[in-house]
């Protein structure tokens, strides 16, 4: 399934931080809470309030444009009625995944690691319901975490990371793989260490290691080829790390759109070209939320 050699230096890599950041314990124990199948709101409510951080995150975000209150919504228990436990997931997971490297300078801007992480979360929902995929909410979130091995390498190794990026630009040269020429790994194999650091479900590490190669998945190859497909559309449009990765890819001939295919057969004569444009009338829609999401959060 994976690159033994790969993920060696990878691992030899992720395990010479010391500082390499957690997610946030509450959040992960709202995470757990809402596993329970008789969980109570108020519970969930408490526990967020246990981080205060967490509980203002909440309810800034739930204020923004991505969730389109009527009214302002000012009490953590008030913004989990609105969303529903469904949500309350995806919204706890996406504050945790900002707080873990919020303030810290790398090779690119963070905003524009957001923009695209949260527009392949976006992406990656929007094709998952084209297709039936049962669960949206999980193609959104992987969507988010997909690239975590990318802010560790601009992070954590950013003089050689800058260096790379200065020499992939303005070339047909998809990033992971110049990341194998140049660290003897990438960020999917780095990110997988990561992930499995942090204890994700195995099928959130097999999208982390493999959205670049959805036909090596055995766990959900629908769900990697979701968030590749997602990854890639997002990357040749206004969603790519601000213009340093130049990629070109034809839908039809990527081996996620054939598994996607095969997945959902009654799109057989899906039409393509209309399914493109219909996504690029949301990439402005996508950059508003993403924007409106992260005023006065990446900065606070």
């Amino acid at each position: 399934m994976f690159d033994n050699g790969l993920m060696v230096k990878a691992q030899n890599m992720v395990d010479a931080i010391s500082e390499l950041p957690t997610i946030p314990h509450v959040a992960t124990k709202v995470i757990d809470l809402l596993d329970k199948p008789e969980v109570e709101l108020d519970e969930v409510a408490d526990m967020i309030l246990t981080d205060q951080v967490l509980a203002a995150r909440v309810i800034k975000i739930v204020n923004s444009p991505f969730y389109k209150p009527a009214h302002e919504i000012r009490s953590v228990k008030r913004a989990l009625i609105y969303l529903g436990f469904r949500h309350i997931r995806e919204l706890a997971f996406t504050c945790s995944f900002i707080d873990v490297f919020q303030g810290k300078d790398g090779a690119f801007d963070i905003r524009t690691f957001w923009e695209h992480s949260f527009g392949v979360g976006i992406v990656a929902k929007i094709i998952a319901q084209r297709f039936r995929y049962p669960d949206t909410e999980k193609a959104y979130l992987v969507g988010i975490v997909h690239d975590i091995g990318e802010v560790f390498l601009s992070y954590y190794k950013r003089t050689d990371f800058e260096k790379l990026l200065e020499s992939i630009k303005g070339k047909s040269h998809r990033m992971f793989e110049a990341e194998k020429e140049y660290f003897g790994t990438s960020h999917s194999e780095i990110g997988l260490c990561i992930a499995r650091k942090w204890n994700f479900p195995p099928e959130y590490c097999e999208v982390i290691a493999l959205h670049h190669a959805p036909e090596d998945a055995t766990i959900d190859p629908t769900l990697v080829s979701i968030v590749n497909l997602a990854d890639l559309f997002c990357s040749v449009r206004q969603l790519d790390y601000g213009g340093k990765s130049w990629v070109t890819f034809n839908l039809a001939d990527e081996k996620s759109w054939s598994i996607l295919k095969n997945y959902a057969p009654h799109l057989a004569d899906f039409d393509v070209e209309r399914f493109c444009y219909e996504l690029d009338d949301r990439v402005p829609e996508i950059q508003e939320l993403v924007q409106s999401i992260f005023q006065g959060v990446v900065a606070e």
